[in-house]
């Protein structure tokens, strides 16, 4: 299973505008405005969105959600990220 990183929001355009200044171009197609998932074959490239999100949070009313397990999500926040990011590097040393 490869792990999954999702963002919810209560507003719409707050994910498009995210993921536009993350992601650094205009080319980004959301469908869903108040949810966006992708999956990633190395849970450890989660990291860097995990960071950006924290950073930015007072900028964007995003909630994000990881799963690196079926059926299994941990909530992304300011509290929790450095404990997740740790696990993750421990979890995944490659």
């Amino acid at each position: 299973m490869n792990a999954l990183v999702r963002l919810y929001s209560d507003k719409e355009g707050e994910i498009p505008s995210f993921l536009t200044r993350f992601f650094g171009n205009n080319q980004i197609t959301v469908n869903d405005e108040l949810l966006w998932q992708k999956e990633y074959e190395n849970p450890l490239e989660m990291v860097d969105m995990m960071g950006a999100l924290i950073e930015n949070d007072e900028d964007y009313k995003i909630n994000m959600w990881i799963s690196l397990d079926q059926d299994l999500f941990i909530n992304i926040t300011k509290s929790s990220i450095n404990d997740v990011i740790r696990y993750l590097y421990e979890r995944y040393p490659y």
